[in-house]
């Protein structure tokens, strides 16, 4: 399917010159003389090469058709991750490049959203939230109640993140899986 450059978006599919890839970034630049275009960060789904192209915002991109449904994250090894579609109960595999910076956040048992283009999975959406617990951190001071200040702090998947300093070992927070910063304490 044929659509303009400029109505792309992170995590669509594109077909260009008979190569699949996968959108990362996208940039749409208005100078204030001459034509505006749009600016593609994309992966390449076949060797995970990763490449820059700059469009017209009117010129037209063959879009491909991806299948987006929920799967469930099953475990990962030396092939890759593992995932299994709950309705059909078929199983994916998806490269360490493809998952990249979401791997810590993914959990055995996870509801994710993976993008499936002729049986090979090409994307992944992550829950926006997960909780997790804080396994290391600074001693609370008695007194640093000033609501501003933050201190640094490793999560139980290995991800460093800032908390507020009332936060001590063993406490479940919650944190965004896009940057991985804190959200608020967990209230279970």
């Amino acid at each position: 399917m044929k659509v303009s450059a400029s109505s792309l978006r992170k995590g669509n599919a594109v077909d260009v010159d008979g190569k699949l890839y996968v959108i990362l970034s996208i940039e749409n630049i208005h100078p204030g003389k001459g034509t505006p275009v749009t600016q593609l960060d994309m992966r390449r789904i076949s060797d995970g090469v990763k490449v820059s192209e700059r469009y017209r915002t009117t010129e037209v991109v063959e879009r491909a058709f991806v299948d987006e449904r929920p799967h469930t994250f099953l475990y990962q090894d030396g092939d890759g991750y593992h995932f299994m579609n709950p309705e059909s109960y078929d199983q994916l595999t998806a490269s360490p490049e493809m998952i990249g910076d979401l791997a810590p956040y993914l959990a055995d048992g996870m509801t994710v959203s993976l993008m499936v283009h002729d049986d090979t999975a090409i994307g992944l959406s992550l829950p926006a939230r997960v909780t997790l617990e804080i396994v290391e951190t600074e001693p609370v001071v008695k007194g640093q109640t000033a609501s501003g200040s933050y201190k640094p702090a490793i999560l139980n998947n290995g991800v460093r993140t800032m908390v507020p300093t009332y936060i001590t070992v063993g406490t479940r927070v919650v944190v965004m899986t896009e940057d991985g910063s804190y959200v608020e304490r967990a209230k279970d």
